[in-house]
């Protein structure tokens, strides 16, 4: 079995509350390192058998048109993770 990460981020010119409360929250613990903090999502497909040029194809129209927003969020990335042996 094969797994298809799909992963989702708001559009870089939108606010992220979520972002900013983590980004909040860590300037408070005293931590001054990052400058920002943005939240996106992680999606986890699971594949019977090898993935091929057709199946990524039918997940990336997946990821656009079902585990995202195409007003607020841009798919970031698609990438496959061999099942270990």
């Amino acid at each position: 079995m094969t797994t298809i990460i799909v992963e989702t981020m708001p559009k870089a010119e939108l606010l992220d509350p979520q972002g900013k409360a983590v980004a909040g929250a860590l300037a408070r613990l005293g931590t001054s390192t990052f400058a920002s903090v943005r939240i996106g999502k992680r999606f986890e497909i699971v594949v019977d058998g090898p993935v091929d040029d057709a199946i990524l194809a039918e997940v990336r129209t997946v990821a656009e048109e079902i585990l995202s927003n195409a007003v607020i969020e841009d798919v970031v990335g698609i990438h496959v993770v061999e099942a270990a042996v």
